[in-house]
């Protein structure tokens, strides 16, 4: 398990206001009756006590979030000592703004061709029909493309899900939705999704300008927890193309606390990395940029790859966008994997907010169909929950379902399954490191070619390989090996780790727990935190700089204990802190890139 990072002294988790955020802190120094959006995480039995308390500060209560233990409200700066010093207040948090990820212009349509599939679909191919994909964005049009597959449309934008008919003022969703599951009958086959005929459950919870709270986020996820088995829905696979910075640990964080309760209820949740890995001024790319709930250990956290529009991986690289690892406080090592995101057409309107305001993303079918050219890490997510369906419905296809389904949620395999499926598979690029590429880029062919391999007829948590199978794909005429990895918390896990009934199969595990097997992370030498994400490969640091009580950046780094993870990086035990000096402060890595960058 990657070790945790405690927060800067003096602030966030770590300091006096051990239970307020980076970002509340701040408003603890500010005017006194300001107000702030906030999520209050409470101990067990106290949800009806922090409602009254919330009550008697005359404070406005938006929404409980059972699935959390929670609640949102929007209090005034000055009763955030109350409610800190309150007993049964575990954490208090920033109900955060969140925004879609993701912008740019056209491309051919290579998409399905790089990730092995067909194109147009052909006859017996895997179109995803029996998989129910949710789409948490800012909603879906109903377009030809998606005729009679929009299963369900809920509204969260108020706090609370309200059934309505599917819209979508923005455009974000749409796109998202169409590069999952468009038919491609919009274009007469010439843009189609990766799962043309998957289920759509559109999830609201973005306005017509793209932005939201944390809060309707997690409400649509409790949503997805509580309904995802049911017959009016089956969603196996949620996308998550939005997200806001890391603002405190994962452990407190309720946006990754929703994710993996999500994933605990056998749900394949999908996430974008974000678009924060390069440096709005000078286009270089850095690490530590990952967004929350990308930093959620059990979700699978997307980056976005640049295809050059060929369907061979020779010339592929990852974005200088797309966020890399590790992510902020706990250093766990994200992306899992990266998937074409740059330039990819989907579907659109020409009412929708995107489309009026990027006239150079604008885009035409050859039949005058409107579509849009986006570029971002929500794109790349959007190709891997496609894919993620199709496995799901591959696992369908060949074996049937089987009673115990029902046991492990509605998916037909468990989401740490398809997650390590999709990992195994995943064909590494030349010259990019674990915490740009995590895995490698997304393999749809050799995912499917697995999933067919594994043998569901023995007990669950012991995926057997059916017979012995070759280990690469044919891509654009030409051969790939997969990579043959699954990144488990700080550890690369290899070899014959498919090929047996491995711990990485369970239905119940917390992905990254202490497993010691395979090579070890290399993080390297050039990734550098201070005040802001330092850009670029040839930096120097200076003397050292302590990042809270358990890390040193700087010329040696102090942190964990008995490891190496590159060069001139000293692992040690926390009493070798003693002799440091005072830290300094470390701030969360940088905000939203412009309007004019990736989604």
């Amino acid at each position: 398990m990657s070790p945790a990072l405690a927060a800067p002294k003096g602030g966030g988790r770590g300091g006096p206001h051990a239970k307020l955020d980076n970002e509340l802190l701040k408003a603890t120094s500010g005017p006194a009756d300001a107000t702030q959006k906030v999520i209050i995480s409470v101990n067990p039995g106290c949800q009806d006590a922090a409602v009254a308390s919330l009550q008697r500060h005359g404070a406005k209560l938006k929404a409980r979030h059972q699935s959390i233990a929670a609640v949102s409200a929007q209090v005034k700066a000055a009763d955030l000592a109350d409610f800190e010093a309150d007993d049964c207040v575990r954490s208090v948090s920033l109900d955060a703004p969140v925004r879609a990820h993701g912008v740019t212009a056209a491309v051919s349509p290579q998409l399905r061709q790089t990730l092995g599939l067909s194109m147009p679909v052909g006859r017996g191919s895997l179109t995803a029909g029996d998989v129910g994909v949710a789409i948490i964005d800012s909603g879906i049009a109903p377009l030809s493309d998606f005729g009679g597959r929009i299963w369900a449309f809920y509204d969260f934008t108020s706090g609370t899900g309200v059934a309505t008919a599917p819209s979508d003022g923005y455009g974000h969703g749409t796109h998202i939705a169409g590069l999952i599951g468009g038919s491609g009958k919009g274009s007469s086959n010439q843009f189609q999704g990766i799962a043309p005929n998957v289920g759509l459950v559109g999830l609201k919870v973005l306005d017509s300008n793209g932005q939201g709270d944390t809060s309707d986020v997690i409400a649509a996820l409790e949503w997805v927890t509580q309904h995802h088995n049911e017959d009016a829905y089956w969603i196996q696979v949620v996308n998550l193309s939005l997200g806001h910075p890391i603002y405190e640990p994962a452990a407190t964080d309720p946006l990754v606390q929703a994710v993996e309760a999500c994933v605990r209820a056998g749900v394949t949740v999908v996430v974008a990395a974000g678009n924060n890995g390069w440096n709005a001024d000078t286009q270089q790319s850095g690490y530590g940029g990952i967004n929350s709930p990308g930093n959620a250990p059990d979700a699978i956290t997307v980056g976005a790859v640049d295809t050059k529009n060929t369907a061979t991986r020779d010339d592929d690289v990852v974005a200088p966008y797309s966020s890399r690892g590790p992510t902020w406080f706990d250093a766990y090592a994200k992306p899992d994997i990266v998937a074409p995101g740059h330039k990819l057409v989907s579907d659109a309107s020409t009412s929708m907010t995107l489309y009026k305001n990027l006239g150079n993303s604008q885009n035409a079918a050859s039949n005058g169909a409107a579509m849009l050219s986006l570029s971002g890490t929500s794109m790349a997510a959007a190709v891997a929950s496609g894919t993620a369906a199709l496995v799901l419905e591959a696992r369908y296809k060949k074996f049937g379902w089987h009673d115990w389904d029902l046991d492990i949620g509605s998916s037909p395999l468990p989401p740490n399954t398809v997650k390590a499926i999709l990992e195994y598979t995943a064909i590494p690029l030349v010259g990019a490191d674990p915490l740009t590429q995590g895995a490698g880029e997304l393999n749809a062919a050799g995912a499917i070619t697995l999933t067919q391999a594994i043998d569901p007829s023995v007990d669950v948590g012991q995926w057997w390989l059916v017979t012995g199978i070759t280990p690469s794909s044919t891509l654009g005429k030409q051969g790939y090996s997969w990579g043959q990895q699954v990144l488990w918390g700080d550890t690369i896990l290899g070899g014959d780790v498919m090929y047996s009934n491995n711990i990485v199969w369970g239905t119940n595990i917390v992905w990254g727990t202490n497993i010691v097997w395979g090579t070890n992370i290399v993080w390297g030498t050039n990734i550098v935190w201070g005040t802001n994400i330092v850009w670029g490969t040839n930096i120097v640091w200076g003397t050292n700089i302590v990042w809270g009580t358990n890390i040193v950046w700087g010329t040696n780094i102090v942190w964990g204990t008995n490891i190496v993870w590159g060069t001139n990086i000293v692992w040690a035990t926390s009493t070798d802190l003693e002799a440091l000096p005072e830290p300094a402060v470390v701030a969360p890595p940088p905000s939203w890139p412009s309007t004019d960058k990736p989604l």
